[in-house]
């Protein structure tokens, strides 16, 4: 791996650009969907892009939290719908659609609410390893021509290898999470072609946005990334959410039609998402932190 110069701390969580609060949810409501004015409102979680309130049993409002995340959350409102029915594993398209007031500048979603716990908290069985191969497998059909492209997901990892290794870099130095054998297969998956179709990907599919109920996959969340591209940087969650090596081949051998090739990149993805996870856990997210240190130490045991 090439040295690279990096800063002393590693990259935490982006910071909100706006302030949202549940007053103000409340207000845009009332405004724009007074039908729905009245139900219960209480904040749900705040992630890197959006913040989440959940309203009623039902409903999830969704609203980015700075201006990086708007054109994301157009996406998600355009395209997830064309697909969401063909998919084995319950998706929150949305329902009702947003405009910027009330002070508050953007765009913003209501979504269905999908009962479940993420994965990070309350992991897939092993013999959910199979559904979870053929939900990929399922949204991983060619994309058409005018499918979004997304600039840092489905892209040859080529292009993200100075953030990778400036990342990865800080997390040698603070942790052992990086065993000498991730660094060979980061230089291999690195000069694997793409030798593939464009295909549909969620983008961003770790462990927080799968939701878990008793064991079995209850469904997938924040589609924001979703875009046409290499289907190797979706496939990469197998690492993310499976425990054990015979789960994880069990997943991988119902992805239907996946070269080597796509597998290798595949690790690849792996590798920088475990390094992303930790490198920003490690800063101001615990719960990151832990995903990309399991998804390291699962990546070098194998497959």
């Amino acid at each position: 791996m090439t040295p690279v110069t990096t800063g002393p701390v590693p990259q935490g969580t982006p910071r909100a650009e706006v302030s949202v609060d549940e007053a103000l949810v409340a207000t845009l409501l009332a405004g724009q969907h007074p039908d729905l004015a009245r139900i219960p409102l209480a904040l749900l979680d705040e992630g890197w892009d959006n913040v989440m309130f959940r309203l009623g049993d039902d409903l999830v409002v969704r609203l980015p939290r700075r201006a990086a995340a708007v054109a994301l959350l157009d996406r998600e409102q355009d395209w997830l719908p064309v697909f969401a029915d063909r998919l084995p594993l319950p998706v929150p398209a949305p329902v009702r659609r947003g405009r910027p007031g009330a002070g508050y500048p953007w765009p913003w979603s209501v979504v269905p609410w999908i009962a479940g716990v993420t994965a990070d908290l309350s992991p897939p069985a092993a013999s959910e390893a199979r559904a979870f191969g053929r939900f990929l497998t399922a949204l991983h059909r060619p994309a058409p021509a005018g499918a979004p492209r997304n600039p840092v997901r489905g892209v040859p990892l080529s292009t993200r290898r100075d953030m990778v290794e400036a990342r990865a870099v800080r997390v040698a130095a603070a942790t052992d999470a990086l065993a000498p054998a991730l660094r060979g297969l980061w230089e291999t998956a690195l000069v694997t072609p793409i030798d593939d179709a464009d295909r549909w990907l969620h983008g961003d599919l770790h462990a927080r946005n799968v939701l878990v109920s008793e064991g079995r996959l209850a469904g997938v969340i924040d589609w924001s990334d979703l875009g046409a591209g290499d289907r190797a940087t979706d496939l990469a969650s197998v690492w993310g959410l499976f425990e054990s090596r015979a789960a994880r081949e069990e997943a991988m051998g119902e992805c239907a039609g996946v070269s080597e090739a796509t597998w290798m990149r595949a690790r690849g993805w792996a590798f920088a998402f475990g390094v992303m996870l930790l490198d920003s856990g490690l800063a101001d997210h615990p719960r990151h932190a832990a995903m990309g240190r399991y998804t390291l130490r699962r990546l070098a045991e194998g497959p």
